[in-house]
């Protein structure tokens, strides 16, 4: 298994192609990279090893986290992930990680982690059209109807409409 780096999405633009094609790309920011700690089938039954991202201050780790990483005289980072490593690495604790250990037109995996969008409507969840906004309506965010009447007397499956509405 590869090693990963971690990173954050910048944004997206787009580039063209020899023929003239606009191409979508998405731009990410990815390491520096620490090397926090080597695990070994001896000590932890397994071998691999944990990468830090994104140097925060003291304040914003609890203990625990502050301790795990100041035995290795290692900043405070953010993010903390491990990947698994064969027996014989050349890794060591401290180490920075950077993407010159890619080559250029190599292929890689992209994971992300979404930012939530916290208690959203159903207009910005699942792209439901909004009532009318004049004549004295009052429903224009409201979800309004989803399903048949008597019957079958009940939301069909799949429907998408996870949570009961309430007023």
């Amino acid at each position: 298994m590869g090693i990963g780096l971690l990173g954050n999405k910048i944004g997206m633009t787009q580039i063209f192609d020899e023929s003239g094609n606009i191409l979508p790309v998405t731009i990410l920011k990815v390491g520096p990279c620490v090397v926090t700690q080597i695990k070994t089938t001896a000590k932890d039954g397994y071998n691999s090893i944990q990468v830090g991202y994104n140097n925060v201050s003291n304040k914003s780790l609890n203990q625990p986290q502050l301790g795990h990483l100041q035995k290795s005289n290692i900043q405070p980072l953010k993010y903390l992930k491990e990947f698994r490593v064969v027996k014989d690495h050349d890794f060591k604790i401290g180490q920075v990680l950077t993407v010159d250990r890619l080559s250029p037109g190599q292929l890689v995996n992209i994971q992300g982690k979404t930012i939530g969008k916290g208690f959203a409507g159903l207009q910005k969840r699942h792209n439901f059209t909004r009532g009318p906004m004049t004549h004295g309506s009052k429903n224009h965010r409201a979800p309004g109807s989803i399903g048949m009447g008597t019957t079958p007397g009940r939301v069909l499956p799949g429907k998408k409409n996870g949570r009961t509405i309430r007023k």
